[in-house]
């Protein structure tokens, strides 16, 4: 059914429901995002921020004062950039797959479990899964391996780390051919936000802002948040790594709340996109120079929408910016209506056929418009029950095939299967 525009806007004031970041509770998260039809509102909240001046002008001296001693804790970044320099020094070539990637996600804890990883393996070895999402650095800002950053090392950032053997295991994964992803959460972090306050978003009134879960964010304006996330990925390359993958490279959801909340750093008449763009385009650089293809996660409905959904996910800017886009699809996370659909997460296929339309529509108008490059697009898929949707359906291998062939109907052939407890029931 082809929907018009404005009753793709009406639908989604009715409730909109978007996919979110990874996380460990199935992305589950509902969010307030704005209507897909109104980017120049968009642009006018970005550039007041929401602000009100009276509160502005109580506060100055407060966050300046504030700001000047939290900053004073930022790590020195030099040591960080030499191994960065010796990584892009090494020039290991970027190898394409050799097939249609079709993957899943395996968090940081499993794979260091010889059982559950063995189990994982058995599994593609006997369908014609190919890939793995691996952790990297999980949700709570913790890498998965000892690594050799000065930059980790200061926030013990490792400590917790579940992969004993990280090169050993990446020879094991392509002893079977697998193709290896490196999961990196990029700007949610408690745990650099907590040794670094200053790196993170702050408040209007002052101190670190928190979203709803308690959870601090680092703020995407700032250099030594980007250098940090550059370096993990740059080292993930270098360890071997076929690809790096960033999750939550994004500012918080329900931007415009946000922007009144929240005092960014000096953004220099960049938007929040801009600075997304320009983070990933710079990774892009570093990471392949160590041999090694980018990734970035989007929320599903960035395939549809006309702005930056007040994340600073725009399709336009992250396509533009990196190999392969990854929009999270999952039908249980579209609201009632969503493309004419009564209950997404009844109906699968027609959800992935009209995100997949939307997201070759998105590449097609920037490639008419000039852009020298857009990304390939691989979708995560739902491959876990939403119990929390009513009404809802256990999601098994009929379910997850659905979503697979509508992709493929749109000649898209890659896929990612996303299960937080990392149990797929999945047949090729």
């Amino acid at each position: 059914m082809v929907i018009n525009r404005l009753k793709l806007t009406m639908m989604l004031l009715s409730g909109l429901l978007a996919c979110t970041g990874c996380n460990a509770t199935e992305r589950h998260d509902e969010i307030e995002l704005p209507p897909l039809t109104q980017p120049f509102k968009q642009q006018g909240l970005r550039q007041s921020g929401g602000r009100d001046m009276q509160l502005k002008l109580k506060h100055e001296h407060k966050l300046i004062h504030s700001r000047s001693r939290l900053n004073q804790s930022a790590p020195i970044a030099k040591r960080d950039h030499k191994v960065i320099a010796k990584v892009a020094a090494s020039h290991r070539s970027v190898s394409l797959p050799n097939e249609p990637v079709r993957g899943i996600y395996v968090s940081g804890w499993v794979a260091g479990s010889k059982k559950r990883m063995q189990s994982l393996i058995d599994l593609v070895d006997r369908t014609n899964l190919n890939a793995m999402v691996i952790d990297v650095k999980n949700d709570y800002g913790q890498l998965t391996y000892r690594s050799e950053l000065p930059a980790v090392h200061a926030i013990d950032g490792d400590r917790h780390a579940s992969i004993s053997d990280i090169k050993g295991l990446l020879r094991k994964l392509k002893a079977k051919h697998i193709y290896v992803i490196g999961r990196v959460v990029t700007f949610k972090d408690p745990l650099y936000a907590k040794k670094y306050p200053g790196m993170a978003l702050q408040k209007q009134s002052g101190g670190v802002w928190r979203d709803g879960q308690g959870k601090a964010w680092l703020d995407p304006y700032q250099k030594q948040v980007r250098d940090y996330n550059e370096a993990i990925a740059a080292e993930a390359a270098a360890l071997g790594f076929d690809e790096v993958q960033f999750d939550y490279v994004r500012f918080p959801d329900n931007g415009s709340k946000v922007d009144r909340e929240v005092r960014y750093s000096d953004q220099q008449g960049r938007s929040k996109s801009d600075i997304i763009s320009l983070f990933l385009r710079e990774a892009r650089t570093v990471v392949h120079n160590a041999g090694a293809r980018v990734s970035a996660d989007v929320f599903g409905l960035v395939t549809s929408s006309t702005n930056d959904m007040g994340i600073g996910q725009s399709w336009r800017a992250v396509s533009g910016a990196v190999d392969v886009i990854s929009p999270m699809t999952y039908p249980s996370h579209y609201s009632t209506g969503m493309y004419g659909v009564k209950s997404p997460d009844l109906s699968p296929y027609p959800i992935i056929r009209q995100a997949m339309q939307d997201a070759k529509r998105r590449n097609a108008i920037m490639e008419r418009s000039g852009n020298q490059r857009t990304a390939s697009i691989r979708p995560w898929l739902q491959s876990f029950t939403a119990r929390w949707v009513h009404p809802h359906q256990s999601y098994g291998a009929e379910q997850v095939n659905k979503q697979i062939q509508a992709a493929r109907d749109q000649g898209i052939k890659e896929f990612l299967l996303w299960s937080s407890n990392c149990k797929y029931d999945y047949r090729s």
